[in-house]
């Protein structure tokens, strides 16, 4: 297999001026950002990854189907006409409109670069073309090059999440952007990572505050049954790829060390307000204003114990591999209290409804127990395998039995299952399965950044998911 870019590397050159547009529309302390900024990612340096590992044909798998399915038959279903301006009709500015598209983006985005596309549906060459048109209409779209107030988007509790999704894709796709599509781009992802950087208790989003922890230091609870860890580590995952693409923006060190900040906060429990640990410069017991998860490792979110909120510091593990491409060191804080998660998820027993005890892992089993019921849906093993995955990689189940490894492949062979259901690639049937709108964009693009995490992990130049 040939080095990374893999693509036709064919540009589309689009009108002059870009930088003064993607500029005019900052908002107040917000720097200003163009493509400039950005260093396109060495693929060159990083060798190639096949797949032909057992997990990694598991995952190339799920990420071939997806992709295919969401550039396929969900694109052609929702984007049916181009807006006078040359952009396609996201059809609103919510997170229907855009996180959608954008976690699609990356999922293809991916499957084209690592050539796991499949082409049954779609050639590679049209994949792209749609995919670049998600990517640049998002980026157009955005508060910081767009004006109008009925079509811009951004600035919200989940935007640096969207924002993110959007900026991947467009890194990965990078040569196939033309100058103002770069532009739009960097100006998007600065905008939502000078937002992140200020404040230890709240932070500022649109015009309202918010919260980092569920439950303060004095004991206060905050929001609750409502952690903060996955707000807290997706507004991470937006500071580390604005800070890694863009290493010499004036604000890149704001940005890192606000990564940093918020992956601790994102995993904090009570035992950390003590600690005189001191994790990538930040002592622990002297920074922290709060906590989100338990000391054994459990957290709420709606209103409950709730096993797939803790599988989402899957966003902290992918910073392996966004570090990675830039050949770089993740920090170690992206790492924290996962392992205490990790044997939440497989050794701490519950009660069962006759009596009996069970973790959130079934014995030899796929299947999942949620001790306080799950209200979005019945069917999730890629969530689960997907975390199990970015455990065995990163190595966070040191003396957990049964090791990630197993239940990766337990919970990824139950996740094909289900896809073998359709001939398109999606995973879902009935709306019972997974109640969330954007449940086949979540999985694509879950699986494509399991996919680089992968690559990072497994490359013939050798394991580049390294920690600092």
């Amino acid at each position: 297999m040939p080095s990374f870019p893999l693509l036709s590397r064919r540009r589309f050159l689009g009108a002059a001026g870009a930088i003064g547009a993607a500029a005019a529309f900052a908002g107040p302390g917000v720097a200003q950002a163009a493509g400039s900024d950005v260093r396109p990612i060495g693929w060159q340096n990083l060798g190639t990854y096949p797949g032909a590992d057992a997990a990694g044909k598991r995952v190339k798998a799920i990420l071939a189907g997806s992709s295919r399915y969401l550039i396929g038959p969900w694109y052609a279903g929702t984007y049916t006409r181009y807006l006078p301006d040359g952009y396609i009709d996201l059809k609103g500015t919510d997170e229907r409109a855009v996180r959608l598209p954008a976690m699609a983006a990356v999922a293809t985005a991916t499957a084209l670069i690592t050539r796991t596309y499949d082409e049954r549906t779609l050639s590679s060459a049209n994949a792209t073309i749609r995919t670049r048109n998600l990517i640049r209409t998002l980026a157009a779209r955005h508060r910081a090059n767009n004006t109008d107030t009925a079509t811009r988007w951004g600035g919200d509790w989940q935007t640096a999440l969207w924002a993110y999704y959007a900026a991947l894709a467009g890194w990965l796709l990078w040569d196939e952007l033309d100058a103002t599509e770069r532009d739009h781009l960097a100006a998007m992802l600065v905008w939502e990572a000078d937002r992140l950087t200020t404040g230890n208790d709240i932070y500022l989003v649109g015009t309202s505050g918010y919260q980092l922890y569920m439950t303060r230091t004095d004991g206060t609870v905050v929001s609750p049954g409502d952690s903060k860890a996955e707000e807290d580590n997706w507004s991470a995952a937006a500071l580390s790829l604005a800070a890694v693409m863009m290493p010499d923006h004036p604000n890149a060190a704001r940005w890192t060390r606000r990564n940093v900040e918020l992956l601790l906060a994102a995993a904090a429990c009570p035992a950390d307000l003590t600690s005189d640990e001191t994790i990538n410069g930040i002592q622990l017991s002297s920074w922290l204003q709060g906590t989100n998860i338990a000391d054994d490792g459990t957290l709420q979110n709606h209103a409950r114990l709730h096993p797939l909120y803790m599988v989402a510091f899957d966003q902290s593990l992918y910073q392996g591999f966004v570090f990675g491409l830039a050949n770089q060191a993740a920090p170690r804080a992206a790492l924290h209290n996962i392992d205490r998660t990790y044997a939440a998820l497989v050794d701490k027993p519950f009660p069962l409804p006759d009596g009996g005890t069970s973790p959130i892992y079934r014995a030899n089993s796929a299947e999942i127990y949620y001790p306080e019921g799950n209200d979005w849906g019945t069917h999730f093993p890629f969530y689960f395998g997907n975390f199990d995955l970015l455990v065995t990689l990163t190595g966070q189940d040191t003396g957990i039995h049964p090791a990630a490894a197993k239940w990766e492949r337990l919970h990824n062979e139950n996740q094909l299952a289900l896809m073998s259901r359709f001939t398109d690639g999606r995973t879902y049937g009935a709306s019972a399965e997974n109640t969330y709108y954007g449940r086949e964009h979540r999985i694509g693009a879950m699986a494509g950044q399991a996919y680089l995490t992968l690559f990072l992990a497994r490359n013939t130049t050798g394991n580049r998911l390294r920690w600092r």
